[in-house]
């Protein structure tokens, strides 16, 4: 047994939830924008319901500014029209989504999960092959585990499992902890969007936040 550290784990990266959306054009006019000023991996496209062909018309719109940027676009729920609109995989709400979907998004496209409210959901969705597991969202009522509870989360999986962990984040100050926790990305939105200085500069804040708080955990841990 060789007590050789383990190799040191990738700094956090930003995971942009949108507004939801009906009509994109404000948003494509502020995306390229975004993702060309802060580090930002994916982009979690949350549509208004409405009928499908009007959701893929979006998809489509949406898809090459984001994918451009370097980044993936990811469809809130509706894996049956990733294909269809050119996104690059769907974010799932729980383990039956999850597996319902699968069969239509892999081996090429990404299955994201959230929705899971114990362990024992977390780990069947990494066996089930999902490629991330988010943890911290508002369930229906809006209610949500404490940020304590979510970092706690995020610091078991990151230890014990391969597949990324993904922290919501409602605020600076739950991305800078759930990235000191071991989280690979960090989901951010509503108060990215709300913010009185406009969503560039709160971007910018969040992706410095998370850096800053995995290059001290790396420290502490090295």
């Amino acid at each position: 047994m060789s007590n050789k550290p383990p190799p040191p784990r990738p700094a956090p990266r930003l995971y942009l939830a949108t507004p939801v959306v009906d009509d994109p054009a404000s948003l494509l006019a502020e995306l390229p924008g975004l993702l060309a000023a802060a580090d930002v991996a994916a982009v979690l496209l949350r549509l208004k319901e409405t009928d499908q062909r009007t959701m893929i018309t979006r998809i489509k719109a949406l898809a090459p500014p984001v994918q451009k940027a370097g980044a993936a676009l990811l469809v809130e729920d509706h894996a049956e029209l990733v294909a269809r609109g050119g996104a690059d995989g769907a974010h799932l709400p729980g383990i039956a989504a999850l597996k319902e979907a699968l069969p239509s998004l892999k081996p090429d496209r990404i299955a994201g999960v959230g929705g899971l409210t114990t362990r024992h959901h977390s780990m069947d969705a990494g066996e089930m092959g999902a490629d991330y597991v988010l943890f911290g969202e508002p369930d229906a009522k809006g209610q949500r585990p404490s940020a304590q509870a979510i970092a706690e989360r995020l610091d078991w999986w990151a230890e014990l499992f391969e597949p990324p962990c993904v922290g919501f984040a409602t605020s600076l100050e739950e991305a800078h902890d759930f990235a000191a926790s071991g989280a690979d990305f960090v989901l951010v939105g509503d108060f990215i969007w709300a913010d009185s200085r406009g969503p560039k500069a709160a971007l910018i804040e969040a992706d410095a936040a998370i850096k800053k708080a995995h290059a001290t955990a790396s420290q502490e841990h090295g």
